[in-house]
């Protein structure tokens, strides 16, 4: 490790007061992460974090560092605790040994090497790239992530996808950039679709899709949707189904919304046959992983006319190479998986942190606690 970097951990560790050795006194959320936890209907572990095997008061917490006063803010709130703030993976790993709670990382390497880990934080949803870890697979650590937190970007970003690609804002768009007054373009009918009345699928009925089912229903679509455990859902979703109807309920859509966490049960499940499903004037909108996506299935579906174009905010491969046939299809709008960032996502991540770690110290019961086995 450089000098700078041990400087910035130098500077990091805070080490405060003295150890009690007890869990910490019980205290109340403040009214900021009460109405996060309702407005995203977070959800609480069924087992207390006491409860957990190898659970003691937390002596040693390594945290991605999101604000200048986070470190603060925990000093106060975990007395006696060294919290150290990183700024990357390669000081996380040379802190982790000792850790038993990490913060902010989701790493198959600072996992073989945190060998006192009780509790991992993830800070977004998305936890593919450490969750088949022995550690995790175990079921000795505590995983929690950022479910949800994200849920009203995204979904305001899938919508805004929808209505672009509805009423033709790539194409105008393009002609403005080249400095044309041109009404007719790229579409044979010469019209657009309006939302009212059309049917929207959202693949993925969980706290991201019901975002998107809520916003789509508020514009006048009739919205209905599949989930893997159960066909219950809010009022505003029409029908739920079950991943097996997905194909059926394909075709029945003007708008296909990919909200899927990726497992293996959900790889690859939006290839050619689920395409040719759908009705050539429809669009398909991702937003949830790429790899559920089989990128090649969707170009060719594009280029034959399957499906009427697509919004990706997620692809398989990410970067997306500069070369690839995706960036010149017609119809296509890509963004770089940026559809979750907001001025309030970070703002509900820091409420979550400090919030799990309260009730960890306390001994209470995680939100949004991720099962291994499941994937998310």
């Amino acid at each position: 490790m450089n000098k700078l970097c041990r400087l910035i951990i130098a500077v990091s560790v805070i080490t405060l007061g003295t150890s009690t050795g007890n869990t910490l006194q019980a205290q109340e959320p403040d009214a900021a992460t009460l109405a996060m936890i309702s407005e995203l209907g977070l959800r609480q572990h069924s087992v207390a974090s006491r409860d957990f095997p190898g659970w003691k008061p937390p002596q040693k917490v390594v945290i991605r560092t999101l604000a200048a006063d986070q470190l603060e803010k925990i000093s106060k709130l975990l007395p006696g605790v060294e919290v150290v703030g990183v700024a990357n993976l390669e000081q996380a790993l040379a802190e982790v040994s000792a850790a038993d709670i990490v913060i902010g990382f989701c790493d198959l390497s600072l996992l073989r090497a945190a060998k006192q880990l009780r509790w991992l934080q993830i800070y977004y949803a998305g936890v593919e790239n450490c969750i088949n870890s022995p550690t995790l697979q175990s079921g000795t650590v505590l995983v929690s992530n950022g479910q949800r937190l994200a849920s009203p970007a995204l979904a305001e970003h899938a919508v805004t996808f929808m209505l672009m690609l509805m009423r033709g804002m790539d194409l105008y768009h393009s002609q403005q950039m080249q400095g044309n007054w041109q009404a007719n373009i790229g579409n044979p009918s010469n019209t657009f679709l309006e939302l009212q009345g059309r049917t929207l699928l959202v693949v993925g009925l969980g706290g991201i899709g019901t975002a998107v089912a809520k916003r789509a229903h508020a514009l006048g679509m009739r919205v209905i949707a599949t989930r893997s455990s159960k066909r219950e859902g809010p009022d505003f979703v029409e029908y739920v189904g079950l991943a097996d109807e997905t194909l059926s309920l394909a075709a029945r859509a003007d708008v296909v919304i990919n909200t899927v966490p990726l497992t293996p049960r959900t790889r690859g499940i939006f290839n050619l046959e689920f395409f040719k499903n759908m009705p050539n004037s429809a669009y398909f909108i991702s937003v949830g992983r790429g790899a559920s996506t089989v990128t090649a299935d969707l170009v060719t579906a594009l280029e034959n006319g399957d499906i009427a174009g697509a919004g990706l905010d997620v692809t398989d491969p990410e970067p997306l190479p500069a070369e690839h046939p995706l960036w010149s299809i017609p119809r296509v709008l890509i963004t770089p998986h940026t559809a979750g960032r907001s001025d309030r996502t970070r703002q509900r991540l820091q409420l979550l942190v400090m919030e799990n770690l309260r009730r960890y110290a306390a001994g209470e019961p995680l939100l949004s606690v991720v099962d291994p086995k499941r994937g998310y």
